[in-house]
């Protein structure tokens, strides 16, 4: 009989869910995709010429950690400089404009969202900017001041530096975007498990293969040859994978099912 009940309650779940969310044809989902790429085009562009205003700020912001060990960027090229201004006004100001166009993408996934998941618009916002920030962070403190003292002063102490703009940007970006996108790793599982496509269990079982490539980044991203250092990288990605583990389990569809049909037992 209680099996009868849930089974019931969850057609009658089923039912109500497929009701909440609206049809929409596939020329209405390219005009809504269309809108919010202009939107965020629109945002982008703003922020774009808010973070000009400042560029010269970010280019010495962007030259510290090389400015501290006494060494300075080499120019080879007439537009190397006008370029660097660009790409770190473009950069400012896509992360300027990243709340913005993070609620765009929210927005046009919500419609395929149950009421009960749209909740997480602004734990979705917070966490993505935060987390992206703490490894953007993570990577100006520590990894790339790092980098530059072991691969300049200590492997390159023979040599006469001359680090030109091109190159310098090219390597800070690698390891700014790097470590700041590597951080989004709770986020990317949050939605994998939302939709189903993993669960904790597939997680938890396959946490060998993650701590192996975790190491793999970390060697990669690592200045240094020595172990205790690489470890260093490699426990704050270990944690986020760990964190993730757990919002795998809180918003797996399996436990929101569990959920409801043990509320449904007890009504």
């Amino acid at each position: 009989m209680v099996d009868a009940t849930d089974a019931i309650s969850k057609a009658r779940q089923a039912v109500s869910d497929r009701v909440e969310l609206p049809g929409m044809s596939l020329m209405e989902h390219l005009d809504e995709l269309r809108k919010r790429i202009v939107h965020s085009a629109i945002s982008l562009a703003v922020g774009f010429f808010a973070a000009w205003i400042f560029h010269d700020r970010l280019v010495n912001f962007i030259q510290a950690p090389l400015n501290k060990v006494g060494k300075s960027l080499v120019m080879t090229h007439p537009m190397d400089a006008l370029n660097l201004d660009l790409q770190v006004s473009l950069i400012g100001g896509a992360i300027l404009a990243s709340p913005f166009i993070l609620f765009q993408v929210w927005l046009f996934i919500a419609p395929g969202l149950y009421q009960k998941e749209r909740r997480f618009v602004v734990p979705f916002m917070a966490a993505t900017v935060g987390l992206f920030l703490g490894g953007a962070a993570f990577g100006y403190f520590w990894v790339l001041p790092g980098a530059i003292k072991i691969l300049i002063i200590g492997f390159g102490h023979n040599f006469t530096p001359m680090i030109t703009i091109e190159e310098y940007s090219s390597f800070f970006l690698s390891i700014i975007l790097g470590l700041g996108i590597s951080f989004e790793m709770p986020i990317l599982i949050f939605f994998l498990a939302m939709f189903g496509i993993v669960s904790p269990k597939f997680l938890w079982t396959n946490i060998r293969y993650a701590v192996l490539i975790v190491f793999i980044v970390a060697a990669c991203i690592c200045p240094s040859p020595d172990p205790w250092t690489m470890c260093l990288y490699a426990v704050p990605m270990l944690t986020l994978y760990v964190i993730g583990i757990g919002v795998a389990f809180w918003v797996h569809p399996d436990r929101r099912r569990a959920k409801e049909a043990k509320q449904a037992a007890k009504a």
